[in-house]
């Protein structure tokens, strides 16, 4: 690599060239690229597992015989969780901008560990308040770090995909515990005050299997090539390369015309986030916080109700409702999986569009025949089924919009920014809501009312993507949003009009 001092030699005036971004991107996929998803792609698990093992449990905290809770502080303790994961994320993701990737992905994900095995030692509402909180702020700092890690990480011509798929692994998550509680909770196996226990010892089991993985993931080299580490950069990449070799994928030389002209930028203030984000690029503020909060409404109001559906207006059992939830998880589980690689190939505006719209008028559809009881439980279930299939692509592409669309040194905490507000929308706002609409189940028409709100944002979020959507499709994240420490991207992408100095229209994304 070449490098040119500045007069006096700070280290942010050094500049220097670097084939870094050039050279992943050009990678091919082979195994390293798997280790990546498997290591850091278990958080979408976890917290699937999390939540819905909190979920099944909650009636069984209310008994004598385990923590003796009452109604309102076991509802309290799911929104404690959640405003761990706000904090976590808030917090962890600054701190993944300033120190990188693989400190905090190391550091959250022992801290969810610690927090969910010591939760299931609680014996006190405090105890179990506390550990909740943890635990919750170790996955909300793991979403930061984690996807800023995996998008820097993977080629760009896959990047959609697998930011899709690893997304849709939160329900695979969801799945796993609602199996596993019907073990658990089974009083012929275990007593009262132990199964509930179990539940919250299977997410560490997990996290510990993935621990001896996430050490052999190497600090993002994007990141250190910003920050002034430009010789361990690419020593990381020849590092990566190696491994690319050894796994018996040919790796190709990079041009010199590929290399981008850095300066290291000191870490970014909120006054400068607030400038990037507010003036910079206005309308990829608006795509994130409209792609992200719709999706957010609508999983909520329906995930954390469904059960009080069924069994309001279907009577459905509440034992039995599990097995309606298995089709409902893997339905969300596969949508991502099969719909994925068309975000690489026919483009991200047209498919988030697409899912988002498409998903909001089955909601609308599917939410008129449940006023004109005509569905039952079964075919509910089916319909709900088919509907996320698609929108679980829709709502993971907000996940992988807002983790591409803004410079480099601001990643994680934009992340973070956009999930805190989603959650705010989401798991508060939406479940309470939806929750009052159900009510005691006299009447299917102020739920319809609900069906037709989360119907319509969806498709207010989908129209936001195809007018200000950015075509970010099998594209270097440098190209998408230069980073502030890149001084002039690569020469190939000036070429073809995606990097440089960008005209007003590109900088703001649409």
């Amino acid at each position: 690599m070449a490098s040119t001092e500045a007069a006096n030699d700070p280290q942010t005036e050094r500049t220097f060239r670097s084939l870094v971004p050039a050279r992943m991107d050009r990678l091919p996929w082979s195994r390293f690229h798997w280790l990546v998803v498997i290591a850091l792609g278990v958080t979408w698990i976890l917290d699937g597992l999390e939540i819905q093992i909190a979920s099944t449990v909650a009636d069984k905290l209310t008994e004598e015989g385990t923590l003796g809770l009452s109604a309102q502080q076991v509802t309290l303790s799911a929104s404690v969780y959640l405003f761990g994961e706000v904090v976590g994320a808030l917090w962890f993701g600054r701190m993944a901008d300033r120190l990188g990737r693989r400190k905090l992905f190391l550091i959250t994900l022992t801290l969810y560990l610690v927090a969910s095995g010591l939760t299931g030692f609680s014996f006190t509402f405090y105890e179990f308040l506390l550990f909740r909180f943890l635990a919750g702020m170790g996955i909300g700092g793991e979403y930061a770090a984690i996807h800023s890690a995996i998008d820097e990480l993977i080629p760009s011509h896959y990047r959609g995909r697998v930011d899709l798929a690893i997304s849709g692994t939160y329900w695979g998550g969801a799945a796993l515990a609602s199996a596993a509680q019907i073990v658990f909770l089974n009083p012929d196996f275990f007593s009262d005050n132990i199964g509930w226990r179990l539940g919250f010892f299977l997410g560490p089991l997990i996290g510990l299997a993935i621990w001896p993985l996430r050490r052999h993931i190497p600090e993002s080299p994007r990141w250190m090539m910003t920050h002034g580490q430009e010789v361990e950069a690419e020593r990381t990449v020849d590092d990566i390369e190696a491994r690319v070799r050894a796994s018996g994928k040919e790796v190709t030389p990079v041009p010199e015309s590929e290399a981008s002209e850095v300066r290291p930028h000191p870490p970014v203030t909120y006054r400068q986030i607030a400038q990037i984000m507010l003036k910079q690029y206005p309308s990829r503020t608006i795509l994130g916080f409209a792609l992200m909060t719709t999706q957010s409404f609508l999983y909520n109001a329906i995930f954390f109700t469904y059960a009080l559906v069924l069994g309001t207006f279907y009577d459905v059992d509440s034992g039995t409702i599990p097995y309606f939830f298995f089709p409902f998880a893997i339905g969300n589980l596969i949508g991502p999986l099969v719909l994925g690689p068309f975000f690489d190939t026919v483009g991200r505006r047209k498919m988030i569009c697409g899912t988002y719209v498409t998903s909001g008028i089955l909601l609308a559809i599917t939410g008129y025949l449940f006023y004109a009881d005509v569905l039952t439980a079964v075919t509910q279930t089916i319909l709900w089924c088919i509907i996320f299939f698609i929108a679980s692509a829709a709502a993971s592409s907000g996940y992988l919009t807002v983790s591409e669309i803004f410079p480099l040194e601001l990643r994680s905490q934009a992340i973070a920014f956009f999930f805190a507000i989603s959650q705010f929308f989401g798991g508060v706002i939406a479940p309470s809501l939806f929750g009052a609409l159900i009510g005691e189940g006299e009447s299917r028409g102020p739920l319809f009312g609900g069906y037709l709100l989360g119907a319509g944002l969806m498709i207010v979020g989908g129209l936001v993507a195809l007018f200000l959507g950015v075509d970010a499709e099998r594209k270097s994240l440098e190209s998408i949003a230069k980073p502030l420490g890149v001084v002039k991207t690569r020469v190939a992408d000036a070429a073809t009009g995606d990097g440089g100095s960008p005209s007003p229209r590109p900088a703001d994304g649409a």
